[in-house]
């Protein structure tokens, strides 16, 4: 993969991680496109760079909501960000679940599986579109909320499903505050990032090549960068109710990609 091949996906996975619109679709149909050739060990370790690049930039964004809980945390209260805490912990079940049971299966559904990524894009759409029409309320994320959040974020593992997209989608039909559904949204998949990108270093699997130092390296900024910018324009969109716009693109691009692989 060449320098500007590695800037281009990292600018991809950086905004389409925070915008609604499913970073693990785009990265299959940008490499599809771009006809990524590279070996499955070397295609892992770049997709591991591009995540921790915009887990980065979430500690980034939240640094402040992060300190505050850390220190909640160990005064041993159950205060409100103590609760918080809790319920990205109960928000992380699902996903966890599925995660280790089926990671076989998951991982099979890659690998330009663009037909796929175009049907789940379509039903991203419909999720936008459902959450842009929701009433604006002041309601906090409650423990059973965190849970069924949690499920939206489990079936968001599979390619085309925005994960951003249908966890503030979830939490926004159920009531809850726009500002408050993103935040959720955002924070509750740090752990789980960092978490899969450990269990991929300590199962052996990913392969450095000194060679690919700058492509990496390129792609790691690219995406952090642009996760920056994407996950400061979402909290705006979202709690101005502009969700249908990525909807409508969200509609474009997976009719598209169906068209392509008939």
């Amino acid at each position: 993969m060449d320098l500007f091949d590695s800037i281009l996906l990292g600018i991809i996975q950086g905004l389409t991680e925070f915008l609604p619109v499913s970073s693990s679709g785009h990265l299959e149909i940008g490499k599809a496109l771009l006809g990524d050739d590279s070996i499955p060990e070397d295609s892992l370790i770049f997709t591991v760079v591009l995540h921790f690049a915009t887990a980065l930039s979430t500690l980034i964004i939240f640094r402040k909501d992060i300190v505050t809980m850390l220190v909640a945390l160990f005064k041993f209260e159950w205060n409100e960000e103590t609760q918080f805490i809790v319920k990205i912990m109960i928000s992380m079940l699902p996903a966890g679940f599925v995660g280790i049971l089926f990671e076989e299966e998951l991982e099979a559904l890659f690998g330009s599986n663009i037909l796929l990524v175009g049907v789940m894009l379509i039903v991203t759409a419909l999720l936008l579109f459902m959450a842009d029409r929701a009433k604006t309320t002041d309601k906090k994320v409650g423990f059973w909320d965190a849970f069924i959040i949690g499920i939206s974020q489990a079936i968001a593992m599979l390619p085309g499903i925005s994960r951003s997209g249908a966890t503030i989608s979830t939490s926004v039909l159920l009531g809850n505050d726009k500002s408050k559904a993103a935040r959720f949204s955002f924070l509750m998949v740090i752990p789980l990032i960092f978490g899969k990108i450990a269990k991929d270093l300590i199962s052996g699997d990913l392969s450095y090549n000194a060679d690919n130092f700058g492509s990496l390296s390129a792609g790691f900024i690219a995406a952090f960068v642009a996760g920056l910018f994407a996950c400061t324009l979402m909290i705006r969109l979202v709690k101005n109710s502009q969700l249908k716009y990525f909807a409508y693109y969200c509609c474009i691009v997976g009719i598209l990609a169906i068209i392509i692989t008939l």
